[in-house]
Parts: C-alpha cells; sequence; structure tokens
C-alpha cells in the first residue's frame, strides 16, 4: 500500500469550495448562478458568491465579466486537478492503495468491451515497463 502525502492546492479546500470547483471544472466556466444551482444542498446565493471570492482570492478560479453577470473558470488545468482528486479519492477510500482502486473499478464496470481490457492490459504492462527496479 503506498500512500501520496503531497500537499496539492486541492487540500487546502473546504467541502463547500471543493464542491464549486467540481461544478466549474465540469462546466468550464460558470456563472454564480449556474454554480448555485448546481453544488449540492447548496447554501445561499449570497455564500456562494463569497465562497467564489475567497477561491478567486486563493488563485483557484479567474473571473471575466459578461454583461452583468461574474462568470468563473478555474486557472488550474483540468488534467491537474483530476489527478489530485484521485489522489483524495486513494487516501479516502482505499487506504492510498492504487490496486484496491482498481480493483473496484473493475468490479463496478461489468459491462468492459475486449478492446477496453486490452487497453488496460496495455497500460498495466507500460507501467510495469517503466517501473524502477
Amino acid at each position: 500500500m503506498r500512500k501520496n502525502t503531497h500537499s496539492t492546492p486541492e487540500a487546502n479546500l473546504t467541502r463547500r469550495e471543493r464542491q464549486i470547483m467540481d461544478v466549474v471544472f465540469a462546466r468550464g466556466e460558470a456563472s454564480a448562478r449556474e454554480i448555485w444551482e448546481q453544488v449540492p444542498d447548496a447554501p445561499t446565493y449570497s455564500t456562494i458568491r463569497t465562497l467564489l471570492a475567497v477561491l478567486e482570492e486563493k488563485g483557484h478560479l479567474a473571473r471575466r465579466t459578461e454583461g452583468k453577470a461574474l462568470v468563473y473558470r478555474p486557472k488550474r488545468q483540468r488534467e491537474k486537478a483530476a489527478a489530485s482528486a484521485l489522489q483524495r479519492l486513494l487516501a479516502t477510500f482505499f487506504q492510498g492503495s492504487v490496486e484496491q482502486a482498481v480493483a473496484g473499478l473493475l468490479e463496478l464496470e461489468d459491462d468492459l468491451s475486449d478492446e477496453e481490457l486490452a487497453r488496460i492490459g496495455r497500460l498495466v504492462a507500460d507501467a510495469r515497463k517503466s517501473k524502477k527496479p
């Protein structure tokens, strides 16, 4: 079992801030109202706006004006944020074990095609080759 203790920018976000970032990443960009409508069990609209300002101040979001609305977009690449989210998922649910996470995913997906299974096999083989002795 391997644990990654590397701190990521997302590690310092509150649950609400992460929910907001999830919405912005999923949409690419969004107004405060659009975010408010998408956040699960959302707090008040005013709270969302305050949290957006905090996320902007922390350097996670950039904003632009579109008509009367402010539109927010992530300042970090989606791939880097996805890697950070995966690290949190591994730490939270799989005790840092990639093996347990992959096994869990494979158990969920009972309709993988032969092509998908072959691609997964190649990824495992490539990881084996790139691993240092």
